[in-house]
């Protein structure tokens, strides 16, 4: 198991579940990287994204989008909020609109696992199904086909564009981290799917120490499907993502992922998805080759959503 959970208080009072957005736990796994191979003066930290409502890191945008709209005006009670998603962003949108009593449609392929189909719609949401074949971007199109035809009936949240997004770690998330590190991270390792937790995490903990090197981390082709990261070169790049913001950028395959997430569940009771094992390989590939220092990595969700994939066993 992890050895400690650092500066988290999730005992407070709550109003709402959406006031448990944010204050995730940071799992030290260094005990557990030490035996991997990571030198004795090098830390290994994790974000545990799953504590977020909706059971992931997508929470946090997904709030910040719809408080900034509400704020702008741009979501009213007889607008229908509208997005693409391949489910973590789909299931945070129905679930706080549920609570704040928006309507929503969201647009996700139709080959997502049944558990993201299902969350959904017992959120009350309506599911529209886009092409398989076209994978997330094929989504996307699909919400440009609906807003296209009936523009005065929807909120286009638009996570992929939205710089609610990536503000909403640069808020929330990277401060956490900072604090709950004490401020000692001098590596931040992170997977890129819509790009906003690695734009706005990254963004802030430069401000605080420039010295920190930023390390983005996508699958290794256009063929390397690993759920929740996105080959960049070969799809439609988020207008949020700032390529500037990397210090450097590594691959991964789903041999890899895949081993990792299970790994996490075998070694350390860490019940995660794939792009949580992404993250950790590459992560721990990083701890490696250091004498000292702090890595700090997200797991933006656990396993839950993936069941019925069939890679767990």
């Amino acid at each position: 198991m992890a050895e400690s959970v650092q500066e988290c208080d999730l005992t407070h009072s709550a109003v709402s579940v959406l006031d448990l957005v944010g204050n995730t736990p940071l799992l030290d796994l260094s005990a557990w990287a030490h035996r991997q191979g990571v030198s004795q003066q090098v830390r290994l930290l994790a974000k545990a994204e799953w504590f977020n409502p909706g059971g992931s890191v997508k929470a946090r945008a997904a709030y910040e989008i719809i408080k900034d709209a509400e704020a702008s005006g741009d979501l009213t009670p007889d607008k229908i909020l509208i997005d693409s998603s391949s489910g973590n962003t789909a299931i945070s949108y129905a679930q706080i609109c549920a609570v704040k009593g928006y309507r929503v449609h969201l647009v996700m392929p139709a080959n997502v696992s049944q558990e993201r189909q299902v969350l959904v719609q017992a959120y009350g949401a309506v599911l529209i199904k886009s092409d398989p074949l076209e994978g997330s971007d094929g989504a996307i199109r699909k919400v440009w086909q609906q807003v296209g035809e009936n523009p005065e009936l929807y909120y286009y949240a638009d996570q992929y564009s939205n710089p609610s997004n990536w503000q909403a770690h640069y808020r929330t998330t990277g401060p956490e981290i900072w604090n709950q590190s004490s401020g000692q991270v001098t590596h931040f390792v992170c997977g890129l799917g819509t790009t906003g937790t690695f734009v706005g995490t990254g963004r802030y903990l430069k401000e605080q120490h420039p010295g920190i090197e930023l390390i983005s981390v996508q699958p290794s082709d256009e063929l390397s499907v690993i759920e929740g990261l996105k080959h960049l070169p070969s799809s439609i790049v988020p207008r949020i993502y700032d390529a500037t913001v990397a210090d450097r950028d590594m691959t991964v395959d789903p041999e890899q992922s895949l081993e990792m997430t299970l790994t996490l569940g075998h070694e350390q009771g860490l019940f995660v998805g794939l792009s949580a094992g992404g993250a950790m390989a590459a992560a721990l590939a990083v701890a490696r080759d250091l004498n000292e220092g702090t890595v700090v990595t997200v797991l933006p969700d656990d396993g839950s959503k993936y069941v019925s994939l069939g890679v767990f066993g």
